[in-house]
């Protein structure tokens, strides 16, 4: 531990600077970034990690030696592996268990998170199913109801399949009549899913179980005499490395053993291709909605519901998104990107597929089309107005009905409803708005709100705007700032900025239980809407993919940037946070920048630019990230950002927590432990580098309730220690 003398000295450097900032000695950005330096100073504690060996292990990609020294932490099994990451948990549990205010942030975390949580209702047959949460329940449990407001019957409890919560419902397809479910179960967290068929009346299972299920569409005939569905191979069957390639399509027979499900398509030729099935509302028509990866451009097969004969490939050149949303006899309706990178809805009769012969219905307008829906023979347009949701009606001649007004700024979670329903139901959220569900009443042109929120905060303190700021090339980037009212701009203030950019996801208004903690101590939330989602539309996704990879890095760092200039923050008091391929972004920023950070929230990383694609889905990625292996070209600018190959030596980086999961299926947690094991290795040893392996979880679909109350305690506790917010002893 460091002396006070020399910690008292390091803190009256800090006086003086500000004393010279009065006299005009300094900018303010500048004496920014110096005091981050001198706050870090002052909280000196020197960290000694468990050793992690090096290997003499070099590849070389096209002409370039790179060393790999870490790589014997990709076995998951190997015993020196498990003995490492142990002694990594021993050390961070040790640090986050020691700061006094930990249990205080958990108790109100577990009190804010205390209230009913429901999902969307979804009308299957002549009953309503949905999902409910008392509060605290690990899972959320299935229900039924003759009518909104009869009395639920369980269905299914998720919550008796194991003792500590971590076997998930993650799979739901009812029949049309809805009287029979195909479920889905996940354990600890993994992608992969076991199949059970129940009677939703009898509330009894069927005897076969489908295995080797990950990321599966399950499609029930009309009859109720079956479905379709898409796995991968069986184990043993295929090489290890092609546990995630060759999608195949299956019918099962109810009532039968999946070994007698008799193979409906697969494409050998073409193994990395991926297919949903899908039985359009008439119950006619089976199509397969083709993907390959990540990759948005995806492809559209069809053929009769009785037929055995070969699909017809009704779009097949990948060159654009085609969701369908429904189907009027032979007529298809799709919303697709083809010539509008911010979405169009256009119909295709298949008796005259050709493209001359398609119509376009609604046409791209100003705003990007988030979704498209059919209820009462109307479309449900959600669209995307800087990265916040609007809700309007189109007739089916494209002709505009009239805009749903929602509550406030916010976002549209899900939506549901058929097109000869008068009714749908949707989710809707924002910063400060917790997620409640609606319902609109088509005949009498009326939303009302089915279930609110009985959480105990009280946002009415609490102010969210929007603004927009310029990135490194000049591009306009819009950010959301939630705060309390009355907030005073000194340049003091903890503030937590979230970003992802990536895989055209867009990160809108969400309610985050776990970001009042932050807020109810005075903290500033901020969320950059970065190049690399879709809240632009397609041509924003492409901005910030492969070698544009860097403009999402840069509309990170310039939000940062923006948060100082305008006296919301500091570095010192600036904290980033990611996950998934918002881990990559907070990881990479931090290297590129570490002296605008003070501490870094690093979840469920991608680090290992290079290897990424030989592990669990990797290879999803490729279209997204590219493949230094095959790709010359790509090798360069993977290696350039690649988190993992340019932590340099000497530099003092912010304190950052690093998490993981020992199951994490998708993103592997090798690449969390090699980051660590790199940053530790070239540490000072003044900022703690802390790695947190989370068992039995994964990437964090499905995970109980009471392991994210533990995690998101340890985060908001490890923000706290090092920011010196509420009772934190910085001693």
């Amino acid at each position: 531990m460091e002396s006070r003398i020399n910690k008292s000295l390091r803190v009256k450097k800090a006086h003086l600077l500000l004393t010279s900032l009065k006299r005009g000695f300094f900018t303010p950005f500048l004496l920014s970034i110096i005091l981050a330096g001198c706050f870090r100073l002052a909280q000196v504690q020197k960290f000694t990690y468990p050793v992690a060996r090096t290997d003499d292990v070099i590849e070389d990609y096209h002409g370039t030696r790179v060393a790999d020294p870490y790589r014997w932490l990709e076995d998951p099994d190997a015993p020196e592996m498990q003995a490492w990451v142990e002694a990594q948990n021993r050390l961070t549990f040790a640090y986050l268990e020691a700061i006094p205010a930990r249990e205080k942030i958990k108790g109100r975390l577990t009190e804010l998170w205390n209230y009913p949580k429901y999902s969307v209702p979804r009308k299957e047959g002549n009953r309503y199913f949905f999902s409910k949460n008392d509060g605290l329940q690990n899972q959320s449990v299935l229900y039924m109801q003759k009518s909104l407001d009869a009395k639920p019957v369980m269905v299914i409890d998720p919550n008796k399949f194991s003792e500590d919560g971590t076997v998930a419902l993650t799979n739901k397809a009812f029949s049309r009549d809805g009287t029979l479910l195909a479920y889905g179960l996940s354990s600890s967290g993994s992608d992969w899913q076991e199949i059970k068929i129940r009677d939703v009346y009898s509330v009894e299972d069927y005897e076969e179980v489908i295995k080797w299920c990950k990321f599966t569409e399950i499609a029930w005939k009309h009859d109720n005499s079956g479905f379709y569905y898409n796995r991968f191979p069986e184990p043993g069957t295929v090489p290890e490395e092609d546990r995630n390639n060759y999608n195949r399509v299956y019918w099962h027979q109810l009532g039968t053993p999946q070994s007698e499900d008799p193979l409906v398509y697969e494409r050998p030729d073409a193994k990395e291709l991926g297919f949903d099935p899908i039985i359009t509302e008439d119950g006619k028509h089976l199509l397969l909605y083709v993907y390959h990866g990540t990759d948005p451009k995806n492809r559209i097969y069809y053929r009769k519901v009785e037929s055995e004969g070969p699909f017809v490939r009704l779009l097949d050149e990948a060159d654009a998104r085609y969701d369908p949303i429904d189907n009027i006899g032979s007529v298809f309706y799709f919303h697709t990107d083809l010539y509008a990178p911010r979405g169009r809805v256009i119909a295709i009769d298949i008796k005259n597929p050709a493209m001359e012969d398609w119509r376009e219905i609604i046409p791209q307008q100003d705003d990007v089309i988030s979704s498209v829906t059919m209820v009462n023979n109307q479309f449900v347009v959600a669209y995307m107005h800087d990265a916040h949701h609007q809700l309007k009606l189109y007739d089916l001649d494209g002709t505009f009905v009239h805009r749903i007004e929602l509550p406030t700024l916010g976002s549209i979670a899900d939506l549901s409803g058929r097109r000869e329903d008068t009714e749908m139901f949707f989710a809707f959220a924002s910063f400060l708005y917790p997620t409640s569900i609606f319902r609109y009443d088509f005949i009498a042109g009326q939303l009302t709100q089915l279930y609110g929120s009985e959480i105990n905060f009280d946002p009415s303190g609490y102010e969210t705007k929007q603004v927009f700021y310029s990135s490194k090339d000049g591009t306009r980037v819009p950010m959301f700032i939630t705060h309390r009212k009355g907030l005073t701009l000194d340049g003091n203030n903890p503030t937590l900025l979230y970003g992802y950019g990536g895989f055209n996801i867009s990160i809108t208004p969400r309610f985050s239980t776990p970001c009042l903690i932050w807020l109810e101590n005075g903290g500033v939330y901020a969320v950059a809407n970065l190049r690399g989602g879709d809240e632009y539309g397609e041509a924003w996704h492409q901005s910030g993919m492969l070698d544009k990879k860097q403009n999402v890095f840069d509309d990170f760092i310039a939000a940062a940037e923006w948060l100082i200039e305008n006296e919301y923050t500091n570095p010192s008091k600036l904290a980033i946070n990611g996950g998934s391929n918002g881990g990559l972004l907070v990881a990479a920023c931090m290297l590129q920048r570490p002296e605008l950070f003070g501490a870094v929230i690093c979840r469920v990383p991608v680090t290992d630019m290079l290897r990424y694609h030989k592990f669990t889905v990797g290879r999803y990625w490729v279209p997204e990230y590219g493949n230094a292996e095959t790709n010359p070209d790509h090798f360069k600018f993977l290696y350039a950002y690649s988190p993992l190959h340019n932590v340099k030596k000497g530099v003092v980086y912010p304190p950052i927590l690093v998490t993981t999961a020992d199951t994490d299926d998708r993103v592997a947690p090798l690449h969390a432990k090699k980051f660590t094991a790199t940053l530790q290795a070239a540490a000072t040893g003044e900022n703690p580098i802390l790695l947190r392996v989370e068992t039995k979880a994964g990437h964090g679909r499905g995970k109980p309730t009471s392991k994210v109350i533990d995690e998101q305690s340890d985060i908001y506790a490890f923000l706290f220690k090092i920011f010196g917010m509420g009772s934190i002893d910085t001693e």
